[in-house]
């Protein structure tokens, strides 16, 4: 019993966790803390209640925001005893078919009934529910259980239902970047465990945490970020243990020139931060005689206090502390930058990296060009773009300069389905597209020669002699 305790531990919610809050279609991403009040589908909730809990339990909000897991009782459908019409062209929308009122409802809601004892109630003082079809009345059915059932599943965050949730609620945030467009991604750029990955994007961190998690914590991954630092929000949101974090590197895109050149220097400082702490050493130097001429003047004034002289001294002892502190806070964090760009640039040097990755809303042109060259040769690559001209751009320089072959602009096309009894079909809203993708795969070029001159340089092939023979 200790040793499935043991392996369930593992499937079990805990505190602190990451998790994603589903109901229908909906999902959210929320960290579980104690005594933390969540926002989700306008209930608010605490998380208490859901540790220790395997993932994918069903919870009802109770009264008070507590959760309680969910048992769904026998009758789930209350539409098993009643009768069906044949068909629903004498029914007349007209707003008179339901008898109980909103406040009738809010009444019921404060004697303790739950969603389907609601809506029991719902279909018992309906007029108009007997005569509907049988799929007319399971559709007013899940109509009525999305509104008034309080109850939501609580999953394990994966790469499908992050980019699921991301497209779903802000897709503008990950470049509209479709799930399934995302799955093609890290097959064509043949992402695996033990690799050496290069990521450039600007989906909120979501592509850098699935190429994350489908290496499973082996190997290493380079995100190469635009900017100030690097975007992780989509990252933290998977939840991945210390050792997984262990394996990314980051180096600013911005380097890549001088690294190419041999010319980056790994050691330097922020040289804006010396410079203000310059300019405050002077400015306490300034000030030093005007507090001086400010002490003098108050000794010879008759209102002067003795005990206001110590706690002005004291505030400045403290100021001087936290000023002190904040320069070493910021001198360790140089370091540490420092220290995480020269292991970066020590990975990137040799040139050997298994695969390369771009998903941002820049144009891909630029970045693709500079990166390729730190690819070994016969090493996969993928570009995704919103829109098909940037990668139609980086398509024609590719087959100018040369070292890339089965280079492939594709379009990425999905559609939901309907899967029910005599009711199957595709579901009537649909996305408009899921973005381009351009893949290929590096190969080793002469690079004495230029790319253009190899087929003016091939000899015209000879024709073949023929001797005449007698008789």
């Amino acid at each position: 019993m200790a040793d499935s305790a043991d392996d369930d531990y593992e499937y079990r919610i805990k505190e602190g966790a990451y998790v994603v809050l589903k109901r229908g279609q909906v999902f959210k991403a929320v960290q579980i803390l104690p005594k933390k009040k969540v926002i989700f589908e306008k209930q608010w909730m605490f998380m208490d209640n859901a540790v220790g809990h395997l993932y994918g339990s069903a919870f009802e909000i109770l009264s008070g925001g507590h959760l309680q897991p969910y048992k769904p009782k026998d009758t789930e459908n209350p539409s098993d005893a009643k009768e069906a019409g044949t068909d629903n062209r004498n029914i007349v929308d007209d707003g008179r078919s339901q008898k109980l009122t909103r406040d009738d409802i809010e009444a019921l809601k404060e004697q303790g009934l739950k969603g389907q004892e609601i809506i029991q109630q719902l279909i018992d003082n309906s007029s108009t529910f007997e005569h509907k079809t049988e799929y007319a009345q399971h559709k007013y059915i899940k109509k009525k259980k999305k509104k008034y059932e309080n109850t939501l599943v609580i999953l394990r965050p994966s790469c499908r239902i992050l980019a699921m949730m991301y497209h779903g609620r802000e897709p503008g945030k990950i470049c509209h970047l479709r799930y399934d467009t995302l799955a093609q991604m890290l097959t064509l750029a043949n992402i695996h465990a033990g690799s050496k990955v290069l990521v450039f994007e600007t989906c909120a961190g979501l592509v850098l945490g699935a190429v994350m998690e489908r290496m499973g914590g082996y190997g290493s991954v380079i995100q190469m970020y635009p900017g100030g630092g690097p975007v992780r929000a989509g990252v933290e949101n998977f939840g991945f243990p210390s050792h997984f974090h262990a394996t990314l590197h980051e180096f600013p895109i911005c380097h890549v020139n001088a690294l190419l050149a041999g010319t980056l220097d790994t050691t330097a400082k922020d040289s804006t931060a010396d410079e203000k702490h310059i300019s405050m050493v002077t400015k306490e130097e300034q000030n030093q005689p005007e507090a001086e001429e400010q002490g003098s003047s108050e000794e010879q004034s008759m209102d002067t206090d003795a005990a206001d002289d110590v706690g002005q001294d004291q505030e400045k002892m403290e100021k001087e502390k936290r000023r002190e502190a904040k320069a070493q806070e910021r001198k360790v964090k140089l370091e540490e930058k420092s220290k995480k760009l020269a292991a970066a640039a020590a990975l990137l040097e040799g040139k050997n990296a298994d695969g390369l990755v771009i998903a941002s809303r820049f144009h891909p042109c630029p970045v693709l060009l500079g990166l390729l060259k730190f690819l070994s040769p016969s090493r996969p690559f993928v570009v995704y773009s919103q829109y098909k001209e940037p990668l139609i751009d980086c398509y024609t320089k590719l087959k100018e300069q040369g070292g890339t072959v089965n280079l492939r602009l594709t379009d990425t096309w999905l559609r939901h389905y309907q899967v029910l009894p005599n009711r199957t079909h595709p579901v009537l809203l649909m996305s408009g597209g899921g973005g381009y993708l351009l893949s290929g795969t590096t190969v080793a070029t002469d690079r004495s020669k230029p790319a253009g001159s190899q087929r003016s340089e091939e000899p015209a092939p000879k024709r073949q002699k023929l001797k005449d023979t007698e008789g």
